[in-house]
């Protein structure tokens, strides 16, 4: 296991953004990526944001850094900010279908598949259904499943399912938001400027039903991946248990573990950008 990290205060995000476009998905509707180019030859890095969050709000702190080794590509997955907006109930499998048309439109070839909380569920399931675009992965702060036990899965579930009725009968997105769980974030009214606005622009009856989505995620499939892959635990987690992220690493062959001593948005802190440098040069020369 790689050292530990240490916590530190939020910073601010830096300046510049990659700059974003927005894409035409053949017969899925238009979707939104921020690019940054890295050196000539370098591997491509596909970043997998988690729920609530966007390409631009889960990856701020890292994108510079990456770059100087990465071609990056960070899109909005569905429902989440600039992201495709569909009438379609949502479901991961969807996100990872969107990743796969956004790859081969814009020709990146098998790309290092880096999610995170949420994006970890979408890596996996990308290297399940389009093996072809997968050369590796990392996973951060995210897991196989995110509610072991049968029975809170099942109470989730139905707490979940209310909501994502009422989010479908909602008038307006503002009627459902004071219902959502604000993990890791806090109240919203807390948040810097930018990221509000950022988050303002969610479609929020995708986002609840991306919640419930989540709650349902099992992957007894994980042991059947074989890709070089590595794990970035949060070992402060208290959204996604750092047990359940060592088991998804133990159940991983291969898989290599990187401790990360934050919490559930350590993505947020500059300090998280080395340990994810790190783990994804150590899956790069694992491709190689």
């Amino acid at each position: 296991m790689a050292a530990a990290t240490h916590p530190q205060p939020r910073a601010a995000p830096r300046r510049h953004l990659p700059y974003g476009r927005r894409i035409e998905l053949t017969r899925r509707g238009t979707t939104f990526v921020r690019e940054a180019q890295g050196p000539p030859g370098a591997p491509t890095l596909l970043l997998l944001h988690g729920w609530v969050a966007s390409g631009g709000l889960n990856w701020f702190q890292v994108f510079e850094p990456l770059a100087e080794r990465f071609n990056v590509v960070a899109p909005d997955m569905r429902g989440h900010a600039r992201g495709l907006r569909s009438h379609r109930i949502f479901r991961l499998a969807d996100c990872a279908d969107d990743c796969a048309a956004t790859l081969l439109e814009l020709d990146t070839g098998p790309v290092i598949a880096v999610g995170y909380s949420m994006g970890g569920p979408v890596a996996q399931l990308l290297w399940r259904r389009h093996r072809d675009l997968v050369d590796g992965m990392v996973l951060c702060a995210t897991s196989a499943g995110f509610i072991p036990h049968p029975l809170m899965r099942r109470s989730y579930q139905t707490a979940m399912l209310a909501v994502t009725s009422l989010a479908r009968a909602a008038a307006t997105p503002s009627a459902i938001v004071p219902a959502l769980p604000w993990i890791g974030f806090g109240s919203s009214s807390n948040l810097p400027a930018w990221a509000a606005d950022e988050m303002r622009r969610h479609y929020w009856r995708m986002i609840v039903e991306a919640g419930h989505s989540l709650s349902t995620y099992h992957a007894p499939w994980i042991r059947d991946i074989d890709v070089p892959t590595a794990v970035l635990c949060t070992t402060h987690d208290r959204g996604v248990s750092p047990s359940l992220q060592l088991a998804t690493a133990d159940a991983i062959r291969g898989a290599r573990v990187h401790l990360v001593a934050d919490g559930h948005i350590a993505c947020a802190s500059s300090r998280f950008a080395e340990p994810l440098v790190t783990a994804c040069l150590e899956v790069a020369d694992r491709v190689r």
